[in-house]
């Protein structure tokens, strides 16, 4: 769906909207401790009964794993707040559980972390993409491409492929590794999160057998991280999206229109901690999840955002490449119109 454009008397808002984010960045300790007692707390118990359930009917098993992936979710959201340093005020804090719960959720703190912020501050920008973000070709780059490339492409843009061994093979493997601009202190981190999943696993496997870890683990894994590569994809790719060169790049314009505000059901809003107000989140990354609600509701600037809907969503997924010249993302059909055309 479409975003509204600002209108002029919403660009007198333009610096007004930070005395509304500015009431919603402190983070209240007993929130965030609830949030913690209704997230990873159920996550650990839901794994715990999986295993009994193992002897039941591994069906039942199966079934577990879907609010399983749910909580797994949950808990990243409390990742994603601690890396931008928005659930707790002490900074250690926010690092320390930012670690724990990066294990939980297969992820490395630190190098996500920078990884992110590289986001935050070039989202949208079409000459600062490929850190952080989901591969995403113009029309013209892809048509300057080699035929072996454009394969590749169109399988990695494949949505069976994205949602599924993509997002899987991301957090399985991909963060297993680091990247080779990192730092000193992300790549022990990539380290320290490998030797700790190692070693839960390895006792785990002792408890209960390797095959039943693997049982257990990998469908809440392959429903977590397929659902969450979701969010992340439809926050950023949807009809109307704010995509400009460096030089026209608007961190307002970025924030409102190059992020989606994504309004889902009650309980899959919770589910997903608030993550769908993910434009209040990009202008304002301190917020911490449990306010993005309110803040969305008490900025006139915001109520502005056109929302896409759950069904509206399903769009995306035929979006492959942006167009330049029509400042759309468009599929690859797109490609044979502009032949056909003799373009």
């Amino acid at each position: 769906m479409a975003i509204n454009n600002p209108t002029q008397n919403q660009a007198m808002d333009r610096f007004s909207w930070k005395k509304t984010v500015a009431k919603y960045q402190n983070p209240d300790p007993a929130r965030s401790w609830g949030q913690i007692a209704t997230s990873l707390v159920p996550y650990i118990a839901i794994w715990v009964l999986m295993v009994y359930s193992l002897q039941v009917s591994y069906w039942l098993t199966l079934a577990l794993a879907v609010p399983a992936a749910g909580f797994m979710i949950r808990t990243f959201i409390i990742f994603h707040d601690c890396g931008h340093g928005s659930f707790f005020k002490s900074r250690r804090a926010n690092d320390a559980l930012g670690n724990i719960t990066g294990i939980l959720t297969f992820t490395p703190y630190y190098h996500w972390r920078h990884n992110h912020a590289v986001h935050h501050a070039s989202a949208g920008d079409l000459d600062r993409r490929g850190i952080g973000d989901i591969w995403t070709l113009t029309v013209e780059e892809y048509k300057a491409l080699p035929a072996w490339k454009q394969l590749v492409y169109r399988l990695f843009r494949n949505p069976v492929i994205m949602f599924t061994i993509g997002a899987t093979g991301i957090f399985l493997i991909g963060h297993r590794f680091t990247s080779k601009d990192a730092g000193k202190r992300e790549r022990y981190g990539v380290y320290w999160t490998n030797l700790a999943l190692l070693g839960i696993i390895v006792i785990i496997s002792f408890a209960i057998g390797f095959k039943s870890f693997i049982l257990i683990q990998l469908p809440i894994l392959i429903l977590g991280t397929s659902a969450g590569v979701w969010l992340f994809y439809v926050q950023h790719q949807f009809d109307g999206v704010y995509w400009e060169r460096h030089e026209r790049w608007d961190y307002l314009s970025a924030a409102l229109k190059g992020s989606s505000f994504y309004k889902l059901p009650k309980v899959l809003q919770w589910f997903t901690g608030n993550i769908g107000f993910h434009h209040v989140h990009h202008l304002s990354p301190r917020i911490p999840n449990y306010y993005l609600e309110s803040c969305h509701n008490d900025g006139p600037l915001f109520q502005q955002v056109r929302p896409i809907t759950l069904i509206g969503s399903m769009r995306s997924l035929f979006y492959r490449l942006y167009d330049e010249e029509k400042r759309m993302l468009v599929g690859f059909g797109a490609l044979k119109k502009v032949a056909n055309s003799g373009g």
